[in-house]
Formats: structure tokens, sequence, C-alpha cells
């Protein structure tokens, strides 16, 4: 397996239950991590892999929920598969709302939760995926200049080059030409691949402000 192969980090006080999940998912060339406890999980040195996580919802100490809420205060973003063996309707909606992939009831089916697994290992990948695409968006756009910004920001929100030239105070021709250089450095095909590239920036909290100042 190589360094990009997909984890699973089975959470769940019963080892035998661990090394049920583990031998299930081995059969589908799943590299399987155990750990007895969430803080075990988070003491252990884990590569940064596309992941899941399979954690029962009653655990020793804190629940599987409260867990979740704690990876989420701590931004560890792997998607989570509940398994329990307690039916709990409420359990069950809170966990979902929270962004859970799946919540399995005991006993499940072994192909139910090989689905799980493959879906959430699918969603992470999306995930990683969409980042390292903003993250190329936000360095490209960070190389503009302040200038280069204004227009970009003017563009986007709909306006024509006349008006953008009389929000910036300066000539068409220029508009068009910052226009230019905008598009090569975002490296965007069309205006609308340039705006989907702006709401990409203000999901983020990045912000495009047609009154910066400047910098020529």
């Amino acid at each position: 397996m190589n360094e990009e192969s997909p984890v699973v980090a089975v959470i769940d006080d019963d080892v035998s239950v661990r090394e049920s999940i583990e031998g299930l998912l081995e059969t589908a060339a799943l590299r399987v991590e155990l750990y007895a406890s969430p803080r075990e999980y988070l003491q252990a040195r884990r590569k940064d892999n596309p992941s899941c996580i399979i954690l029962d919802v009653r655990l020793p100490g804190s629940s599987g929920l409260d867990f979740q809420r704690e990876m989420t205060a701590a931004g560890i973003r792997a998607p989570i598969i509940f398994v329990t063996g307690y039916a709990d309707v409420h359990m069950s909606v809170q966990a979902m709302k929270a962004g859970a992939v799946e919540f399995l009831t005991k006993p499940y089916r072994d192909q139910d939760l090989l689905e799980a697994v493959l879906s959430a290992i699918d969603k992470d990948r999306q995930r990683r995926a969409n980042d390292r695409t903003l993250t190329d968006i936000r360095q490209r756009f960070e190389a503009l200049t302040s200038r280069e910004r204004q227009v970009m920001a003017l563009t986007i929100s709909g306006l024509q080059t006349k008006q953008i030239a009389g929000a910036a105070g300066i000539r068409e021709v220029t508009v068009r030409v910052h226009r230019r250089e905008i598009m090569r450095k975002m490296n965007a095909r069309s205006l609308a691949d340039l705006v989907k590239m702006g709401e990409a920036l203000r999901s983020r909290g990045v912000t495009l402000d047609p009154h910066a100042p400047p910098d020529d």
C-alpha cells in the first residue's frame, strides 16, 4: 500500500469487536488502525491519508457523540461512521446533523458497513481535493496586486468595464489590461470561472474588497 492508501480507524473498547471489523475491512484491502478509546486515537501518530472513523456510540468515560464534538473543535475532519448496540432515534439524528456519514445499529450487515466505509473514504478524498484546489486559488489570488484584487472584486460583482473604471478611478483601457492579467494569474477560463473562484474564496473567509487601496 502506498502513502495515499486510505486508512480506517476503528475506535471501540471491545477488543473482539475491533478485531472483527478489522478482519472484515481487510477483505476489501483496506488499511485498518485499532484504538480502544478516543484518547488513544488522539495521541497516536497518524499519517495524513484519506480516512474515516468507525466509532462506537457508547464508550467508557465519554460518548462517541462527545468525541464527535471534540473532533470538530480540534479541526479533525475525518468522516465518522457510528455503530451502536442500542437503537436511539434521537442519538442517530444528533449524530447525522453533526456530519456523521452513517449510523448503524448492531447487528448490522457486513455489506452495509463496507458500503458506509467506502462512501466515507470517497467523501474524505473529495474534501481533500477541494482543499487543495482552494489552496491553489488562494495562492493565485494572493499573487495579484491590490489594484488587480480591486478590479477582480468589481468584476465578479457584475459591473461592466465603464462602471469598474468609474468605481476604481482608472481608464477603461486600464481596466481591460488588469482584467486580462487577473484572468491569466488566476488561470480562469471564463468570467463564470472567475466568479466561482471568488465564491470559493469568500466561503473560506477571504475578503474581496472593491474599495481596497491600490498599490499602483
